[in-house]
């Protein structure tokens, strides 16, 4: 699992532009207007060879001035808990505050590896007044500029040194699964009727195990790590509390995971945070599994398992080739199912299609369904293969690849997936003008 940083500081002081900074692209909304970050942002960064995730705390604000203060600290408390390294951002323009102070005692209290960090310090004089921020106690620190990046590799430079060293994985080349979900969905008790014991404790309140938890199994033939989510501390009635940690444990376990088990309530329904999570194991391109859990609560007649996949279909669409299970943790019924079925998406995530057999398939449906002509171009599509990557990737082969609009990307896709087992997986198609054909 990568280490966690988090990036922590009262509202317009810069945090999400230094995240955008950091993962390379604008992913957080900026604006001027304090706590305009609404939703938990995370990424991953690359530096000198080192890899780690990264999360943006922003968007803790409830609009109640009167609990400005306690909400902002909370969700600091949960960053600084939950994370290996902090960046504390503060704001040479305003210098220190009474929360920039309260921040750097719960900083200190809690032991944590922290990089000061001073913004918007993009002048000689501004340069000057940072010296101010020695007065929190947290040693030397760091003046950068998010907004035009000055600064930011010398940042880096220390925090790569900070990450733990990578140590070999003791269950490399072990199915990785994980179960993923909003809390009190069922994930702890899935876990614990497949392994027979009381390994995560389960109650109906939302929220009441803290750790995330790694259990290797074995079934039907094969040995797997399975990977529990449920990973929560019960925090006092702020619901934005439980929602964040609940999002922090999903991201890292997503990320070390090769298929993701996405559990939702069937009572609840599948609402935002289910989709959030979906297009977090997509995006990280992991097999993907659906169970409607808590099946046997739901009054039922001849057509509510098809209406409620459509339903869901229509939520993940255009990603909708994934398995979607109907099952009960508490009465184990079509649990093993569900493990089986994240199996066969296991092996489709990691295989592997001749050329000769994609080339065999796929060029008559093109050739009877071709592109359509941009400009007055002809598209031609001559050569298919299946690049080497973690994930069913594929290169397709044209004479004019930049025209190929993504409606018949997805036409493609579909195609595949009409032909070859990649149920449950994301694929990715690319396409290449054929003089670089030569150079794979």
């Amino acid at each position: 699992m990568s280490s966690l940083v988090a990036i922590v500081g009262r509202p317009n002081v810069g945090k999400s532009t230094l995240f955008n900074r950091l993962i390379g692209e604008r992913r957080a909304i900026v604006d001027a207007t304090s706590g305009v970050t609404r939703d938990r942002h995370y990424g991953i960064v690359d530096w000198s060879g080192r890899t780690f995730s990264v999360v943006d705390t922003g968007g803790f604000l409830t609009g109640k001035e009167d609990v400005f203060g306690p909400e902002i600290r909370k969700q600091i408390d949960i960053a600084i808990e939950e994370a290996e390294i902090i960046l504390f951002l503060v704001d040479v323009e305003t210098g220190i505050t009474d929360l920039d102070m309260a921040t750097a005692a719960m900083i200190r209290k809690k032991g944590r590896k922290v990089l000061l960090v001073v913004n918007k310090v993009d002048n000689h004089v501004r340069m000057r007044e940072s010296t101010e921020f020695y007065g929190l106690g947290l040693g030397e620190f760091f003046s950068i500029s998010s907004i035009n990046g000055s600064g930011t590799g010398e940042l880096l430079d220390a925090l790569v040194k900070l990450l733990p060293p990578d140590e070999p994985d003791p269950n490399e080349g072990l199915p990785k699964l994980a179960i993923v979900g909003r809390p009190n969905v069922g994930k702890s008790s899935l876990l614990n009727q497949l392994i027979g014991e009381e390994r995560s404790i389960v109650t109906d309140i939302a929220g009441t195990t803290r750790d995330t938890l790694h259990q290797a199994y074995h079934a039907f033939g094969f040995d797997f790590l399975l990977i529990d989510t449920a990973g929560l501390r019960r925090k006092s009635k702020v619901d934005e509390d439980i929602e964040f940690y609940s999002v922090m444990r999903a991201i890292r376990a997503i990320e070390e995971s090769d298929v993701c088990l996405i559990m939702i309530d069937a009572s609840v329904g599948y609402d935002s945070q289910d989709v959030s999570i979906f297009h977090l194991a997509q995006r990280n391109r992991k097999g993907i599994v659906i169970l409607v859990n808590k099946w046997d609560l739901v009054e039922k007649d001849t057509h509510s398992t098809k209406t409620y996949t459509e339903f869901i279909q229509s939520k993940i669409s255009p990603f909708t080739d994934v398995p979607i299970l109907f099952i009960s943790a508490k009465n184990k019924q079509r649990i093993h199912k569900a493990l089986e079925t994240a199996l066969e998406v296991y092996k489709n995530r990691a295989n592997k299609i001749s050329t000769s057999k994609l080339n065999k398939i796929m060029l008559p449906i093109i050739e009877r369904n071709p592109p359509p002509a941009i400009k007055g171009k002809h598209i031609q599509i001559k050569y298919i293969t299946q690049l080497p990557s973690h994930t069913p990737t594929f290169a397709f082969f044209a004479n004019h690849p930049q025209y190929i609009k993504e409606q018949y990307a997805r036409f493609l896709e579909n195609k595949l997936r009409e032909n070859f087992p990649l149920s449950g997986v994301p694929v990715s198609i690319y396409f290449r003008g054929k003089e670089k054909r030569e150079n794979l």
